[in-house]
């Protein structure tokens, strides 16, 4: 009993607890459900919200962007108004100036038609004038022109004498240097240039079996001493001889001294040659230096650079057509000196150019171009006086003439190597080297004529202006070069003169 009772009594107490459940779970869902709407209800309108927003600011961007846009309208409107404006005026000026031009033109066309009136109007009163005269002076216009001619040859007549007279003084108060340069170019014109050096000097040899012990086991010995001094050595079936070749005449020297003391003491090895060759070098520069000074105090050139007077010493081993070139420059600086002192020019820059015309020679297998310039660039790097530099560079006519010394210098130099027996060269030999050249320059086409100069130094091309242009004679010019050096032996230098002449001629008739 009671446990039925308590069956019945938990069943309606769970019956009980499933309702207030039931009902508990229903509100709380209707209480979600509320919450739920009312915040999509504050989101709804935050979104309407936003948009109103958005809209305003789109309309906002909208306005500011179509004010730009009038703006930039307006802008562009006022710039083209301005463009037109200025059009348009320029317009208006151009017009004006084309008006004021016109009014020019109708002027200009009024004054020539008045000047010419006048000038009619002055030529009948002329024609008017002259008949009064003729009528008041009883004389033709022919008397008249004759009587004024006579009056004008009388005055200029005497203005004649008189300004023969002021010529006369003048001449007399100038006779001094006229007849100096008068002289100097007449003295000139009779000077002759000659150039030429001997490349190899000969050795003796005691016997030939000396040629062997020269040449050393397989050629060591002639290469060391070729090596040491510069010179080639030549050994071949001449008998007793051994000959040395070199364009540098100081290097021959000391191979030539060095060369006579191997054959003497025997004993021939490239240790022995470098030594020998050393000290032959040594004794060659003593003797350079002492030659050196003793051609300067000779010639009464002192206070000379030692580097200019070891150079004058070196020109005592340079030849030129078998003429000793220190010779010839001592010889050269007295002629220079007795010719000026004769004229009455600078007797010390006479005498030092004579003697330094020529030191060109002493380096000019080392240095390019002509020896004359190669001097003048010598003495101008030691601060010579600018006569003596002059005199140097001159004395070929390589460069004008500054002063009397110069050619005074280059007579001199022409009187000591054309004097009889100064230099071995013969006239054919010296004519026929100049017919040389001249045939080769008359060999190409468009040549007229062709002149070798400076002693064959130099070769003057005259050619056709209508057939060798401008371009052309520079590589006329080239091609001789060419063929010079391809069929001719020659020392120094040969420079070649392309001579293109254009001439207009008309006459007024």
């Amino acid at each position: 009993m009671d446990v039925a009772v308590l069956a019945a009594v938990a069943i309606a107490a769970i019956a009980v607890g499933a309702a207030v459940g039931f009902v508990a779970r229903g509100v709380l869902a209707d209480q979600g459900i509320k919450a739920a709407q009312e915040k999509a209800a504050r989101i709804v309108a935050e979104a309407r919200t936003q948009q109103k927003d958005l809209i305003l600011e789109a309309k906002d961007e909208k306005l500011r962007l179509q004010r730009e846009s009038e703006d930039e309208a307006r802008a562009k409107r006022t710039e083209l108004s301005n463009l037109e404006r200025r059009l348009l005026q320029r317009d208006e000026q151009l017009d004006q100036r084309t008006d004021m031009l016109e009014q020019r033109d109708r002027k200009l066309l009024d004054r020539e038609r008045e000047i010419e009136r006048a000038r009619e109007e002055l030529a009948r009163t002329k024609l008017e004038q002259i008949a009064a005269l003729e009528r008041v002076s009883g004389l033709s216009a022919a008397d008249a022109k004759a009587i004024l001619l006579e009056a004008v040859r009388d005055e200029a007549e005497q203005d004649a004498v008189r300004l023969t007279r002021a010529i006369e003084r003048e001449a007399r108060d100038s006779a001094g240097d006229r007849a100096r340069e008068v002289i100097v170019t007449a003295i000139q014109r009779v000077a002759a240039d000659h150039t030429a050096e001997h490349t190899v000097t000969t050795v003796h040899l005691p016997s030939d079996e000396m040629k062997g012990r020269i040449i050393g086991r397989e050629g060591r010995n002639i290469r060391a001493l070729e090596q040491a001094t510069g010179i080639d050595l030549i050994i071949d079936d001449t008998p007793e001889t051994v000959i040395l070749s070199g364009f540098d005449p100081v290097r021959r020297e000391v191979a030539r001294i060095a060369l006579t003391k191997l054959i003497q003491d025997g004993r021939i090895h490239p240790g022995r040659i470098e030594e020998v060759v050393a000290k032959a070098r040594a004794e060659v520069d003593l003797v350079i230096k002492e030659a050196g000074e003793t051609a300067a105090y000779d010639a009464g050139v002192p206070g000379l650079p030692p580097e200019i007077t070891k150079l004058i010493g070196r020109l005592k081993f340079r030849t030129s057509y078998g003429q000793n070139v220190l010779l010839h420059v001592l010889e050269t600086s007295r002629l220079a000196a007795v010719i000026a002192a004769e004229l009455g020019a600078d007797v010390a820059a006479a005498k030092m150019g004579g003697l330094l015309h020529d030191i060109g020679k002493a380096v000019d297998h080392e240095v390019e171009g002509p020896h004359a310039a190669i001097g003048a660039q010598i003495a101008q790097r030691h601060s010579l006086p600018f006569k003596v530099v002059n005199a140097i560079a001159a004395h070929h006519q390589e460069v004008e003439y500054a002063c009397v010394e110069a050619p005074i210098v280059q007579v001199a130099d022409a009187i000591s190597a054309s004097r009889p027996g100064a230099r071995g060269e013969s006239t054919e030999t010296y004519v026929k080297r100049l017919e040389e050249l001249q045939a080769i320059a008359g060999s190409f086409a468009g040549v007229d004529r062709s002149f070798a100069v400076q002693a064959g130094r130099e070769v003057r091309i005259l050619v056709r202006p209508e057939e060798i242009d401008d371009l052309s004679a520079g590589r006329l010019a080239r091609d001789i070069v060419k063929k010079i050096e391809e069929s001719l032996t020659y020392p120094g230098q040969i420079k070649v003169t392309v001579i293109r002449e254009t001439r207009s001629i008309e006459y007024a008739k």
